[in-house]
């Protein structure tokens, strides 16, 4: 059975458990992260020497990192179907993975931590401000691909959806005024109509609201 390490309210834990519940893989969960703890043991460290969420095993194999998670279980679990033979045709999805890696994440967890994350008497309003215009630019990029696509991945939902489809529940309702464009709009209500998607992403993230601990 694939065993999996991670909070349920993580980030990047989340993205890879939203993929493995789209596969239908039976899987065991195993609470690691934050308040849980259990990251510096030497039995996790041996799995991930950074000590970090999420890692997979599927039977031999550990695999850490999120993006890479996605693609190891795209290539064992579903060839043909989220992951393509053609190099070619991988890279439509692949590119939008980086990017959400290199461009979106940043700048969302930026205003997530500068915002929802702080305890609203220490924020830094310049620096929210900062991070809030950077969402939007990226989400400008966004919405302008996906005005000729369906999903981030093309034609069909895939893990270029998944990647960058992670933040926006939280983008959407952490409670401050935040830009939308009307095909990520449009994109966003496709993505809450997937039972997986309003399981594990559209769910209460009130926990970590001031918390800057974990």
């Amino acid at each position: 059975m694939l065993i999996v390490w991670g909070r349920p309210s993580a980030y990047n834990f989340q993205k890879a458990r939203w993929f493995i519940e789209e596969l239908d893989i039976e899987y065991k969960h195993v609470n690691a992260g934050g308040s849980l703890g259990g990251l510096d043991s030497d039995e996790f460290l041996a799995m991930n020497p950074n000590g970090r969420i999420p890692v997979i095993q599927d039977g031999d194999q550990i695999i850490w990192e999120s993006n890479t998670i996605l693609r190891y279980l795209a290539a064992v679990y579903s060839s043909g179907d989220y992951w393509s033979k053609s190099p070619a045709d991988r890279s439509v999805f692949e590119r939008w993975m980086d990017w959400e890696l290199s461009t979106l994440q940043p700048s969302f967890l930026g205003l997530f931590w500068s915002y929802y994350r702080t305890p609203e008497s220490q924020r830094d309003n310049e620096k929210i401000e900062h991070h809030r215009k950077r969402c939007e630019e990226s989400i400008k990029v966004l919405d302008s691909h996906l005005r000729k696509n369906e999903y981030v991945s093309g034609g069909k939902f895939g893990l270029g959806d998944i990647c960058v489809g992670t933040c926006f529940f939280r983008y959407f309702n952490m409670g401050i005024e935040v830009g939308s464009q009307e095909n990520v709009n449009k994109w966003y209500a496709r993505l809450s109509d997937r039972p997986c998607y309003q399981e594990i992403i559209q769910a209460p993230f009130d926990e970590l609201k001031g918390r800057l601990d974990f």
